[in-house]
């Protein structure tokens, strides 16, 4: 067993909680990595560590034994067409359905350029196991488009947070008028709360519709960037996260997200 006397050492000793190495790492997240640690299946320097608050220092190796990539690999991540009037978590807003009521049996796709577990030969989708899944992000109660469900924590990392280096890609029914100028402070310029807006890609799709790409998502952004310029947002739709289109897929129906896809 790891050598756990760290956990009562000073934080200014230079040693890091385990959990949070190996979510900074990407290997898991910091809830699961206190599973693994509990069941024994987080390795420091190839010894299995046990005590939860464990610390090590970043030179370490810290790693997963077998068990734990086995049930990461138990994981799924499903890609669903969220319609109007769901809502993303289930605290949302108690009045309205969550969205992850539409993962069903009898809701999900098979995308036939995309090669998944989902479809054995019998042509029948394979019995899932969905419980935990949970939404890595969330799209406004009035907006459709492409969201993301998954019980796999390093997801959950890569797609949320200030600092998620993906893109999120949206198509925008607008009402009114807008400048070069106006279009311009879509870009790069408009602030919200208080605070700056990141740099975003706003242009023309067709004569009322505008594509914003974003790599954040503030509460309800695109709405009230278009607000402060003047716009009316009649209709939002997500149609792509990173490197994972919405594609054909119909809404209200979900489907897997393919062993070889990435985000």
């Amino acid at each position: 067993m790891a050598d756990t006397s760290s956990n009562t050492e000073k934080p200014n000793d230079g040693r890091v909680r385990i959990s949070k190495l190996l979510a900074e790492r990407g290997i898991c997240s910091r809830r699961e990595a206190d599973l693994y640690i509990e069941q024994g299946l987080v390795l420091l320097d190839g010894q299995p560590v046990t005590e939860l608050g464990s610390r090590a220092l970043p030179s370490q190796t810290v790693s997963l034994a077998e068990g734990a990539k086995l049930q990461q690999a138990r994981r799924i991540t499903v890609i669903l067409n969220k319609p109007i009037g769901h809502v993303s978590h289930a605290d949302d807003d108690g009045n309205y359905p969550p969205a992850a009521r539409l993962i069903t049996p009898e809701r999900q796709w098979s995308d036939p350029k995309v090669a998944g577990p989902s479809t054995p030969k019998s042509g029948r989708p394979a019995r899932l196991d969905t419980r935990g899944l949970a939404p890595a992000g969330r799209l406004d109660i009035d907006s459709t488009g492409l969201l993301v469900l998954t019980q796999d924590g390093r997801i959950a990392r890569q797609l949320i947070g200030e600092e998620s280096p993906i893109e999120k890609e949206y198509l925008v029914r607008v009402e009114g008028t807008l400048d070069t100028t106006q279009l311009a402070l879509l870009n790069h310029g408009l602030s919200l709360d208080g605070i700056a807006l990141k740099p975003a890609r706003v242009s023309w799709a067709n004569e009322d519709q505008l594509r914003f790409v974003l790599r954040e998502g503030r509460k309800r952004q695109i709405r009230r960037m278009c607000d402060l310029v003047g716009l009316k947002v009649t209709g939002l739709r997500r149609v792509r996260i990173g490197r994972i289109p919405l594609g054909s897929l119909p809404v209200g129906q979900w489907r897997l997200l393919g062993p070889f896809e990435r985000f």
